[in-house]
């Protein structure tokens, strides 16, 4: 089976979150090829459930603004979204720190404009291999 991942962004700037064993995930993004991170981090099957319920919570219902959501409320905590309105989308702006949820040693990077309903479907789909991989 497939293990379950969720890729933001485009061909010039993106994130992925992608499990590589059962709780054992790899962040990895690129920015026009001139940053790069690629990083092991530990997280529960739990911890990245939430973490997908909770970005559909705000995509499924827009409160007309922006919002924030990390993966782990954790020290852990290896990426972080922010998703700021823009026309019928959000741009997305990723936080990525792979020695935890630290201020020193991170990497910030923007992602262009997505429509709603491409990150709804996204969501929907990385929620759904979620579900099934725990079976």
């Amino acid at each position: 089976m497939e293990q379950p991942g969720i890729r933001l962004g485009s061909d010039n700037a993106w994130v992925e979150l992608a499990r590589s064993e059962e709780n054992n995930w790899r962040v990895t993004a690129d920015w026009c090829t001139c940053l790069t991170a690629d990083f092991d981090v530990y997280l529960t099957h739990d911890e990245v459930v939430d973490f997908a319920t909770r970005m559909l919570a705000h995509l499924r219902e827009p409160s007309g603004g922006g919002f924030s959501e990390a993966v782990t409320s954790s020290r852990v905590n290896p990426l972080s979204l922010t998703m700021e309105p823009v026309g019928n989308g959000f741009a997305s702006f990723a936080w990525l720190t792979p020695n935890g949820d630290d201020n020193v040693c991170h990497m910030q990077m923007e992602m262009n404009p997505v429509d709603v309903s491409e990150l709804v479907e996204l969501f929907e789909t990385f929620h759904a291999a979620l579900a099934a991989s725990q079976v």
